[in-house]
């Protein structure tokens, strides 16, 4: 991998790369204790203090907003590109090199292999079993201990011969950044979600009148939505938020059959009929209820990616530990991924310390077996929970909306389980008490 981009990025203003995370308080303040966090461009972290979450067929809703938490820090989480924590990182390596840490970083060079290796012995040290890295650039390194922060088709967890289980959703996620409507700038705090039984569609704040799309749909519709103009992108997502599901059915009917359909007129349309019985303060009110109206989308920032769940059988092997995605992978509808990653980092890199604080073999299964022991399980609840979540509202069914619409808004009535479910969300220890 060429790291050169990454070094000598500068961040371009009203310029925003669609590769975006979002990132936990709890994220936050690991960045922090490892000393990422100063390096980050600040003013390109975006925080979002509420979320508004409904039903697109029933339009049940849940408002979930941190002001009700006695926390420091309210917001939820914060967007952040890709390449502004890559850069951070970076950073931080050249910090900790000019304070004599010893650190070898590798670029422009790809792994060739990972063996066993054969001889036992090598300036005193027992290397038998270590797995031994060939580079394609003839270098070889030996490692007491393999992270495998590789993705998901790892090739340290096919060296560690660890199964991976799961499976691809018919599901790709479109992503693109927006330009918003700018006399809503003071609504750009909060991230909207809106569940659609084609799949969910949200949007997030990504700084002054900007934000992020991920809009996870079928393949077919996600390939007409790359398709279209820019103006006729914009009217849909407009209309993702705001039109009946019925409505929208026959738009994605006319997109992936190819057929002429004058998008904005149609959406133009139907908000006409919609407001047609309101007076001026019940416009103003639904106007605000709903995300900013989408006026542009940056130039090249529409992309799409497949969704995929995978957990591998396990995570530790003698002298071998997965992390991230090369451990598991997980449907983004929480905006969990990478967060679950870091905690899987901060995990390891604790059981590693308490192993060189004692004396132990950082590579030995016994100390590995400890960190697989502590994120496992909580890595299969998170999995699990998106996945039902994806299930739960990837229907129209009679019965189950009017279920899922029940539970969605009495759980909106119950300010302590929000509180719950933004404190798993932050990722942060959080004593319980709710401002009232």
């Amino acid at each position: 991998m060429d790291l050169s981009g990454v070094q000598n990025w500068k961040p371009q203003q009203d310029n925003y790369s669609n590769r975006v995370v979002s990132l936990t308080p709890g994220t936050m303040d690991f960045f922090q204790k490892i000393g990422i966090k100063k390096h980050l461009e600040l003013n390109r972290t975006h925080g979002y203090r509420d979320m508004r979450v409904w039903d697109g067929v029933t339009g049940a809703s849940i408002h979930l907003d941190s002001t009700i938490l006695d926390v420091k820090e309210p917001s939820i989480a914060y967007m952040v590109e890709n390449v502004n924590v890559q850069h951070a990182a970076l950073e931080r390596i050249e910090e900790c090199r000019s304070q004599g840490v010893k650190i070898d970083l590798f670029q422009k060079t790809k792994v060739a292999s990972i063996n066993k290796e054969t001889e036992s012995k090598e300036e005193g040290l027992d290397l038998k079993d270590w797995p031994s890295i060939q580079l394609d650039n003839g270098k070889q390194l030996k490692a007491r201990l393999l992270v495998g922060a590789d993705g998901i088709n790892s090739p340290v967890r096919g060296f560690a011969q660890i199964e991976s289980l799961g499976w691809d959703y018919n599901a790709q996620g479109v992503v693109a950044t927006l330009k918003l409507d700018p006399d809503r700038l003071e609504s750009n705090l909060t991230a909207w979600q809106r569940f659609l039984p084609t799949g969910p569609i949200a949007m997030l704040p990504l700084g002054e009148g900007y934000a992020s799309i991920v809009w996870s749909t079928r393949p077919e519709i996600a390939k007409a939505l790359k398709a279209v103009s820019p103006h006729d992108f914009c009217n849909i997502v407009n209309a993702a938020f705001r039109m009946s599901h019925v409505d929208l059915k026959y738009l994605y009917q006319q997109l992936t059959a190819g057929k002429s359909c004058d998008i904005g007129a149609e959406y133009t349309w139907r908000e006409e009929v919609a407001k047609k019985s309101l007076d001026e303060q019940e416009i103003f009110e639904r106007e605000y209820s709903l995300p900013p109206q989408v006026i542009d989308i940056q130039e090249n920032s529409r992309a799409s990616f497949p969704f995929r769940l995978r957990n591998a059988e396990h995570y530790v092997t003698d002298r071998v530990a997965l992390v991230g995605d090369a451990a598991h992978a997980t449907h983004p509808l929480a905006g969990q991924g990478l967060n679950q990653g870091i905690l899987d980092v901060q995990s390891l890199s604790q059981w590693i310390e308490k192993g060189t604080t004692e004396g132990q073999d950082i590579g030995s299964i016994h100390l590995l077996r400890q960190y697989a022991s502590e994120r496992y399980l909580r890595n299969i609840m998170m999995i699990s929970s998106c996945d039902k979540l994806h299930r739960l509202y990837s229907t129209d069914a009679a019965p189950i909306t009017w279920a899922r619409s029940i539970g969605l808004s009495a759980v909106n009535q119950l300010d302590f389980v929000k509180a719950e479910i933004m404190k798993y969300a932050m990722g942060i220890e959080y004593n319980g008490a709710v401002r009232q």
